[in-house]
């Protein structure tokens, strides 16, 4: 499992830390059963503090996405990332709709890029 952290970006590194955990688990590179790194080692490799860490881990936990039991340390439920799938519907309403306006690949990417900004 690859994480990165933008300490520019106005993101909480802790937030940073589980949208990246959601995106593992919605490609398909963390499935069920799956153990994620303990917090210790994730804190270290990307130079945040532990308490950090855990606080992604505790929100995926909230989420229903990851089971953290003592010793066992912090497990794939193998419930979806709900926010991810949510977006994942409405970009996929959004490319239907652009569809149906006429609107091609590349205004449909310069609308989103303009909304972006």
């Amino acid at each position: 499992m690859l994480l990165r952290v933008d300490p520019a970006s106005t993101l909480p590194i802790f937030a940073q830390i589980a949208a990246g955990v959601r995106r593992e688990v919605l490609e398909g590179r963390l499935a069920t059963g799956d153990r994620l790194p303990a917090a210790k080692e994730v804190a270290r490799s990307l130079d945040v503090n532990l308490h950090t860490v855990l606080r992604a881990y505790q929100e995926l936990r909230d989420e229903g996405l990851v089971d953290l039991r003592r010793g066992r340390g912090a497990v794939v439920t193998g419930a979806q990332p709900t926010a991810l799938v949510e977006v994942g519907e409405a970009v996929r309403a959004l490319v239907r709709a652009a569809g149906t306006a006429g609107l091609s690949r590349q205004e449909t990417v310069s609308l989103v890029t303009k909304e972006w900004s």
